[in-house]
C-alpha cells in the first residue's frame, strides 16, 4: 500500500470519526435542550433586566436553579440566533421547563400577567386606587390625563358609544367593570382601551336599537344605570329604580339620588345631612332637576340594562335598610312612615 493511499484512508477515517463526534454532540445537545432539569420543580418568579445579555441571563437562571448548565442555554440561543432577542420582563419559569422552552418564552416575551378586577360601581378614583395598590400606575395625574375631558374627544374616533356624550364628560361610566389581564408595564392608555372595547362588546347592537327607539342616548342612559349601580343591589330593584328616575324625569321631580350626594362630597356615608344634600354640585340630585351632569360610577350589564328595561309600577319613593333590602312606598306618607321604622 502506497503512503499516498494511507494517508487518504487516514484522513477519510479522521474526518468520519470528526463527522461521527460532531453528530453525536449535536444529538446530546438536542436532547439535553429537551430535557427538562427538574420534573418536580416549581414555577420561579424569574426577572430578565433591560440591557442583559444571553450571559448573564443564562448565569441568572442556573443561579435560581432553572437550568441545569447555563452554556448549554448561551449555545442554544446561539445556535437558534435568539441570544439578542430576548426580551426583558418578569417572567413564571421552572426548572421542569426544557431549555428549548425557556428560551421561547423569553424570546416572545411572554412575561407574567397582573389580574385587575374592577368592580362594578366603582369611580374612577375607585379604579385609580387599584391600579396603585398593584403597582401598575405611579401615583400621578397619568391616568387622569387619559381620562380627561379633553382627552375623551380622541376616543370619540374610535368608538361609536362614545360620540353622543358631551364635549364635558370624562370616561366616568364607560369603564366596564370586568377582570382584565395587564402587563407588567402596561400603559394607562392600553388599560383604558381594554376596557372600552369590552364596553363595545357588551353594548350589543340590540342594546343600542332599543335605546334609539326611546329616543335617549347611550350617555343619558350610563348616567342613569351610574346611579342605580349605587343606590339598590338585585336586579328586579334596580328595574324599579329605574321606573321612579325616568317617571320622576318626567314631571321635572327631583330624583334626590344619595349617590349623586356621595359622589359631589367625596364621602360614602350610611345617611346623609340635610347640609349634604344642599351641596352645591352639577351632580347632586336633590338640587338639580333631571340626571347628573355625568355618570357617578362605573355600572355593570345589569344596570344597564335596567336603565333601559325599567319596570312600571306605583312607586314613587323607596329607601334601604340596614340589611339592604329596599323598602318601596306609592306615597310621600307611606316613604315617611318607613324611614321612621326602618331609619332608626
Amino acid at each position: 500500500m502506497s503512503l499516498k493511499r494511507e494517508l487518504l484512508i487516514i484522513i477519510c477515517f479522521v474526518f468520519l470519526s470528526l463527522t461521527l463526534i460532531v453528530s453525536v454532540s449535536f444529538a446530546l445537545f438536542e436532547m439535553e435542550t429537551k430535557k427538562p432539569f427538574n420534573l418536580q420543580g416549581k414555577e420561579e418568579v424569574f426577572v430578565v433586566e433591560k440591557g442583559e445579555g444571553a450571559k448573564q441571563i443564562a448565569k441568572n437562571l442556573g443561579e435560581k436553579g432553572v437550568i441545569r448548565n447555563d452554556i448549554l442555554f448561551i449555545l442554544y440561543v446561539l445556535k437558534s440566533g435568539e441570544a439578542g432577542k430576548i426580551k426583558a420582563g418578569k417572567y413564571s419559569l421552572s426548572s421542569a421547563m426544557t431549555i428549548s422552552q425557556i428560551a421561547e418564552k423569553l424570546v416572545k416575551g411572554e412575561v407574567m400577567k397582573e389580574k385587575i378586577i374592577i368592580l362594578e360601581g366603582w369611580s374612577l378614583r375607585d379604579i385609580e386606587r387599584e391600579l396603585i395598590s398593584k403597582f401598575l400606575v405611579q401615583r400621578t395625574t397619568s391616568l387622569w390625563l387619559e381620562i380627561s375631558a379633553e382627552n375623551v374627544k380622541s376616543y370619540k374616533e374610535d368608538y361609536e358609544f362614545l360620540k353622543d356624550a358631551p364635549d364635558s364628560a370624562t370616561l366616568e361610566g364607560y369603564i366596564f367593570p370586568d377582570t382584565y389581564e395587564v402587563d407588567e408595564g402596561e400603559t394607562t392608555k392600553s388599560i383604558t382601551r381594554k376596557a372600552l372595547d369590552n364596553f363595545d362588546k357588551k353594548l350589543t347592537e340590540d342594546l343600542r336599537k332599543e335605546i334609539k327607539k326611546q329616543n335617549k342616548s347611550i350617555f343619558e342612559i350610563v348616567t342613569m344605570a351610574s346611579l342605580l349601580e349605587k343606590e339598590v343591589r338585585t336586579s328586579e330593584d334596580k328595574k324599579i329604580v329605574s321606573g321612579i328616575f325616568w317617571k320622576r324625569i318626567s314631571i321635572g321631580q327631583p330624583l334626590q339620588s344619595c349617590a349623586t350626594v356621595a359622589y359631589a362630597i367625596g364621602v360614602d356615608k350610611w345617611r346623609y345631612s340635610y347640609e349634604d344634600t344642599r351641596t352645591k354640585s352639577p351632580y347632586n340630585t336633590y338640587l338639580n332637576q333631571g340626571l347628573p351632569i355625568g355618570p357617578i360610577s362605573n355600572p355593570g350589564l345589569e344596570s344597564i340594562k335596567a336603565a333601559i328595561e325599567p319596570e312600571k309600577s306605583d312607586y314613587w319613593y323607596y329607601l334601604s335598610d340596614t340589611e339592604g333590602k329596599t323598602i318601596f312606598s306609592k306615597t310621600f306618607e307611606e316613604h315617611n312612615i318607613a324611614k321612621a321604622k326602618y331609619l332608626k
